[in-house]
């Protein structure tokens, strides 16, 4: 089953097969399944047609999903950038936005970059 280009896992319960649409979280989820009146219990393979159109309607009328939201994203990055804001200095250099500490704790944006004083060290000459 296929919703805005995503394929939706088969086995899984519908709220959490809507889930993998980016864009959809598991409460927005939950609401897209009390509005389109579908039973949460059900898997996504034992949905009818009918039900999947609904589905469909709903997220494509209402949300911002997949791709539009991609292309939001990263239009807002670039504005930032090119305005020369700090958020967009920060984006640029690949380091935390939002005002986290840097010393430590910043592998997620940096990656596994160790720049301290040990780390890249060759190791020591063995004693003759």
């Amino acid at each position: 089953m296929r919703i805005v280009g995503t394929n939706i896992p088969d086995n899984k319960k519908v709220e959490f097969a809507l889930a993998y649409i980016y864009g959809v979280g598991l409460p927005l989820a939950r609401k897209i399944v009390k509005q389109a009146q579908i039973n949460p219990d059900k898997r996504a393979k034992e949905l009818l047609p009918e039900e999947i159109n609904r589905i469909r309607d709903i997220v494509e009328k209402n949300f911002k999903v997949e791709g539009d939201l991609r292309r939001e994203i990263m239009m807002n990055i670039k504005r930032l950038r090119e305005t020369g804001s700090y958020r967009g200095s920060r984006h640029i250099r690949g380091l935390p936005v939002h005002g986290q500490r840097t010393k430590t704790n910043s592998r997620t944006r940096r990656g596994n970059v160790r720049r301290t004083m040990g780390s890249g060290r060759k190791p020591a000459a063995s004693p003759t």
